[in-house]
């Protein structure tokens, strides 16, 4: 299927009028018309019926047409941006950010690189840890922060912060109550527990022993999550850079030396753009430690 094709016939859907079609198009008649029955061809049907003079679309050319006109759309709005991206117009910056871990954290870094560049094309992508790894080896994203993601020999990684774990309660649950005993996992899983899944929790999930984790409550978004634990309705178990809101409280867990590292990572010998390299200086420069 060819743009070209796409266009002509998307004409005539307008026009219902082959001839004013292919001067609207700025083409012969028969050189429009070939070009809709090669469409029809690969279609496998019928888009035009005419009679006499005027055209009107079948069934199948009513049902092609949205989808048509959506690929005409998006193929034009491709060839804005790439003119634009070529004229030095705008910039794009693609970057990966585990889902445990709160945007809030850093919103610093993005907006200064925000104000440094205004015309920055900024793409936040989302993903398990196995995910933003692939995302950084094919080239979707310059950079990437969350935990370990694997070993690879061009991946060229910096420590960002190491955090505990914690149990995320809401501000009026008993635990703040300052009677109990240090937590520890025996007296969290009494509670209501919430899982945050679709996440990639499970990469502390087994390391923490004596919960049976396919039977707690599943929680499949974070404002979800947030909301149930703010309102008392579950705890959590998570590190606190996962889940950050004034509804939510962080206590410490006592889990051993259980904890996760968080690191901004990029692929070595791969040419950053200078928006990308600006936002790793940054994310590098900041004081993690006095934001957790």
């Amino acid at each position: 299927m060819e743009m070209q094709q796409v266009r002509y016939f998307l004409a005539v859907s307008r026009t219902l009028n082959f001839t004013r079609a292919a001067e609207e198009c700025n083409v012969t008649q028969p050189a429009l018309t070939r070009a809709i029955k090669q469409l029809e061809d690969e279609l496998g049907g019928e888009l035009i019926r005419r009679e006499g003079r005027n055209s009107h679309l079948t069934d199948l050319g009513n049902r092609m047409q949205p989808l048509l006109q959506q690929c005409c759309d998006s193929a034009l709005a491709a060839k804005k941006v790439a003119s634009k991206l070529k004229k030095g117009e705008v910039a794009s910056l693609s970057i990966a950010v585990s889902w445990t871990l709160d945007i809030d954290l850093l919103l610093g870094p993005l907006a200064e690189i925000v104000r440094i560049f205004p015309k920055l094309q900024l793409k936040l992508r989302r993903g398990r840890s196995e995910d933003i790894a692939e995302m950084l080896k094919n080239g979707e994203v310059e950079l990437a922060i969350g935990g370990p993601i694997g070993a690879w020999e061009r991946l060229d990684s910096w420590l960002m912060f190491t955090e505990s774990f914690a149990v995320a309660v809401g501000h009026r649950h008993k635990f703040l109550a300052g009677d109990l005993p240090e937590l520890d996992v025996g007296i969290v899983r009494e509670e209501r527990l919430l899982r945050y899944t679709l996440s990639g929790a499970e990469e502390w999930e087994t390391d923490i022993a004596g919960i049976d984790w396919d039977s707690v409550h599943q929680v499949m978004c974070s404002r979800d999550l947030e909301r149930l634990i703010a309102e008392g309705l579950g705890v959590a178990i998570l590190p606190p850079s996962a889940l950050r809101s004034a509804g939510v409280r962080h206590l410490p867990l006592s889990m051993g030396t259980l904890e996760r590292t968080i690191h901004v990572y990029s692929v070595a010998g791969r040419q950053r753009s200078k928006e990308a390299a600006a936002l790793l200086n940054l994310v590098r420069a900041t004081d993690w430690e006095s934001k957790l």
